[in-house]
């Protein structure tokens, strides 16, 4: 029994640090582009020279290709008016859209945006990325799912835990330096989940660079890895700008 006792009580320090509080990650921010400030974005992609990004709302929602983000878009697909544009990715040559609770995923060639098809799941579709091989989605709740970018079949579900907090509305996606970054719905913090465990590994507070609108929608939304600047691009629903930041950590160390 004495020897149990003491096995508890090495253990408690180990289990109450699980459940402390992350502290906020420092970032610094190495650059800054203008952009439109219409745009209701949810999905956002870089791949060192093109952008490609998603905007929602009823009737207004589209999928854009840019080569400049303050400039009119290359290509622009308009979706049926009752369809809302959600997370996008890019996975070899093909671009993967979601939409919101139509439970479509609306697939193009990244050449061109030319159609390519379309698969279908249950709930609605948030946010989504790849780590090279699977597709991952969020659909506003604390999980994700690991799916087959072919016939978008659940492989994998990871429920986000830790950091002190309880998990729920994770939007956009990005996988980055080993770690899948999500935007929280109606909050300026992004974090950093482990794909292996789920953990959350660090905290982001974009509140900073997050503009002075005063419209309910005005949220931080858009995340993409720019590999080469070492940085991530965030932005907003209505957000005149994009902004490049390097975490302090979290893999991008210099």
């Amino acid at each position: 029994m004495h020897k149990w006792r003491l096995l508890l009580l090495a253990l408690l320090p180990l289990a109450c640090a699980a459940e402390t509080n992350l502290a906020v990650t420092p970032f610094a921010t190495v650059d800054e582009r203008d952009r439109p400030a219409d745009h209701f974005t949810q999905g956002l992609y870089y791949d060192g020279q093109r952008w490609w990004e998603s905007s929602g709302q009823y009737g207004r929602s589209w999928l854009a290709e840019y080569t400049d983000p303050g400039a009119n878009p290359l290509r622009r697909k308009w979706l049926a008016a009752n369809r809302f544009a959600e997370g996008l990715t890019v996975l070899g040559d093909r671009v993967f859209l979601l939409t919101w609770r139509a439970g479509e995923l609306l697939i193009y060639r990244a050449d061109d945006l030319s159609p390519l098809g379309m698969r279908h799941y249950a709930g609605e579709g948030w946010g989504l990325t790849s780590d090279g091989e699977q597709l991952i989605m969020s659909n506003g709740s604390d999980e994700l799912t690991y799916r087959d970018p072919d016939t978008f079949a659940v492989k994998r579900r990871l429920k986000v835990r830790g950091g002190g907090e309880q998990w729920s509305n994770l939007n956009e996606l990005e996988f980055a330096q080993g770690l899948i970054w999500a935007n929280i719905w109606q909050d300026t913090r992004i974090i950093a989940i482990d794909p292996a465990s789920g953990a959350v590994r660090g905290v982001i507070d974009l509140r900073e660079l997050a503009p002075d609108a005063g419209h309910p929608d005005a949220v931080a939304n858009g995340i993409a890895w720019d590999r080469k600047r070492n940085g991530l691009w965030v932005t907003g629903k209505f957000w005149p700008k994009l902004y490049l930041i390097r975490p302090q950590g979290l893999g991008f160390e210099e």
